[in-house]
């Protein structure tokens, strides 16, 4: 299948990057290179892009849409891993990062990966194939305790508690392989009449594969490493899908910004705040009307985008 994926809000990346011709810039979520296309046009012979995914699938077809260049590296990693990244390439600082976070079109689309709840298809959801947690683990293992917690923290559904009770109870007479059977569990679980919202397992489906791919614990430290291996004057972008991404985000961000990240009930500062840079997005920025009209994945996004100092 073609890794099809409309980049979000790219125009506003792009600006937000303020690419220098001769700079070095890394797209951590390289995809099918939608954002990294942009990017590496404006580059010279001396800029470089780094083009970081976890999907070896990604890579290969970013390799194919942008083999016109040849100031690229491709990088099969983790972007938490930036700082590991950027030591291996023996390059020190950077000038700017761009993460656009969650999962991208393609691999929802292509059914047999198992991140979408059409169809029916084996419960993987790995960004990275090579990992050895997957879905079909999560959901035949974890306690019934724990993958409520998970459905309620990371989906932000209401009904985790009666989703948890019927996976639990239909794995003791089966273990759950596929797409399909998740759905007809969760389907089950909540009353017809609060099925009016999207699909009854959008939610649950999230939560288990920001479970599987540890989308949410690194990402706080994630965005304050990107801040630490900027340049003066080099930008870190960031677009978010859904609260939990955005919540850690603008909290890393603040706490770059030099601002008391402690709990307002503490009598004193415990946290030492060290100022790195700036917060250039006070409020996120949204796509505009026209874009959630043509693409109707980037409703939900956010920009946030901070540019460090010297």
């Amino acid at each position: 299948m073609e890794f099809k994926h409309k980049p979000v809000m790219l125009e506003e990346c792009i600006q937000g990057l303020k690419i220098k011709a001769d700079g070095i810039y890394l797209d951590g979520t390289l995809g099918g290179a939608g954002h990294s296309k942009e990017i590496v046009k404006k580059l010279n012979k001396e800029g470089i892009l780094i083009g970081v995914d976890r999907d070896e699938e990604a890579i290969k077809a970013a390799q194919k849409n942008l083999e016109e260049y040849k100031n690229v590296i491709y990088v099969h990693d983790n972007h938490d891993n930036i700082k590991n990244i950027l030591e291996d390439l023996k390059i020190e600082k950077i000038d700017g990062i761009l993460l656009d976070l969650g999962v991208s079109s393609y691999q929802l689309d292509e059914k047999n990966r198992g991140f979408s709840y059409l169809g029916e298809n084996e419960l993987d959801m790995r960004m990275d194939k090579t990992q050895e947690k997957t879905a079909k683990q999560v959901i035949n293992t974890y306690k019934e305790e724990k993958l409520a917690e998970i459905i309620y923290e990371y989906g932000e559904e209401r009904f985790s508690r009666q989703i948890a009770k019927e996976i639990c109870k239909q794995r003791k007479i089966k273990p759950i392989n596929t797409t399909k059977e998740l759905v007809e569990i969760i389907e089950k679980s909540i009353p017809k009449s609060k099925q009016k919202d999207g699909h009854p397992a959008k939610r649950t489906f999230q939560a288990i594969r920001i479970e599987v791919n540890n989308e949410i614990n690194p990402l706080y430290d994630t965005i304050l490493n990107s801040i630490e291996v900027l340049k003066p004057g080099g930008r870190l972008c960031v677009i978010t899908f859904h609260s939990l991404e955005d919540r850690a985000v603008k909290k890393a961000m603040v706490k770059a910004e030099g601002r008391c990240t402690c709990p307002k009930d503490l009598p004193y500062c415990i946290c030492n705040p060290k100022k790195l840079g700036k917060i250039i997005t006070k409020k996120p920025i949204l796509p505009s009307e026209e874009e959630q009209k043509n693409n109707s994945r980037s409703k939900s996004a956010k920009l946030r985008i901070f540019e460090r100092e010297n």
